[in-house]
């Protein structure tokens, strides 16, 4: 059972049916389970964001065990909740989740919409996902999480920022197609203000917080965009050129 509450009935009985399955595959090796993303940083929006969970193990699975997750995962997937397909689940032993390690990176993780965990490399977006699991994660389930994770830095936060800026939010080709989905302008845009936050404060804190903040401190030409996006809505999508530019003008801004 999830003794934690998200706020979001739906969301709250598919964690209870993920945590049993969990439980009942990993045995032994579980050691915890914990929020990350929105529902731990507290900008969680119905519309568009998924459910990110973190599931810390004593060692690297087995292929038979990963297989057997993949069962579970595309049970949970039949069910009547649509946020039994809004999962994003990642698997990490205990030795490798202590510090971002880039010779020791490669994990399995369950994506949204898919029922199979896939094999992938962590990048330097995951000394992001450790602070905000250290220092925000929802404890569903195992030890407090800072008992886990050592302290993340600003200069490594900020490094993190810098390292996706020049990766995956470079326009094209990595992220431009997802660009043309209204919703994943809005993430964008946010999401430029939380990094833009970081690299002036050194801290992770939510989407909200810090679109309030960029709206003070930052050139008023980006007021509007930030206001489009901050409604979530289709029908008041941020502007593509304008996005585009605004994730331009925030890799400027990391450079100097």
């Amino acid at each position: 059972m999830v003794h934690y509450s998200t706020g979001y009935t739906d969301v709250d009985a598919v964690l209870a049916d993920l945590l049993a399955g969990v439980r009942g595959t990993l045995g032994s090796q579980l050691v915890g389970v914990y929020l990350d993303g929105s529902l731990a940083t507290g900008d969680f929006a119905e519309p568009s964001s998924d459910i990110d969970v973190f599931v810390v193990t004593e060692d690297a699975l087995s292929d038979e065990v990963v297989a057997a997750l993949g069962t579970m995962y595309a049970r949970l997937a039949t069910g009547t909740s649509k946020w039994a397909r809004e999962l994003e689940v990642s698997y990490i032993p205990r030795r490798a989740l202590r510090r971002f390690d880039s010779d020791d990176n490669c994990h399995p993780r369950i994506q949204r919409g898919g029922d199979q965990l896939v094999t992938e490399e962590h990048d330097r977006d995951w000394v992001i996902h450790r602070h905000v699991i250290r220092e925000h994660g929802a404890l569903l389930a195992g030890p407090d999480p800072r008992t886990l994770i050592d302290p993340v830095d600003a200069g490594d936060l900020r490094d993190a920022v810098v390292s996706l800026l020049h990766g995956w939010w470079i326009p094209a080709p990595t992220c431009r197609r997802c660009l043309d989905n209204p919703f994943y302008r809005s993430y964008a845009v946010l999401t430029m203000c939380r990094m833009r936050y970081t690299l002036q404060h050194g801290v992770v804190v939510s989407k909200p917080i810090a679109a309030r903040w960029a709206q003070a401190a930052l050139d008023a030409r980006w007021t509007p965009l930030i206001q489009a996006a901050l409604a979530w809505s289709s029908d008041i999508a941020p502007d593509l050129g304008e996005t585009l530019r605004f994730i331009d003008d925030t890799r400027q801004a990391s450079e100097r």
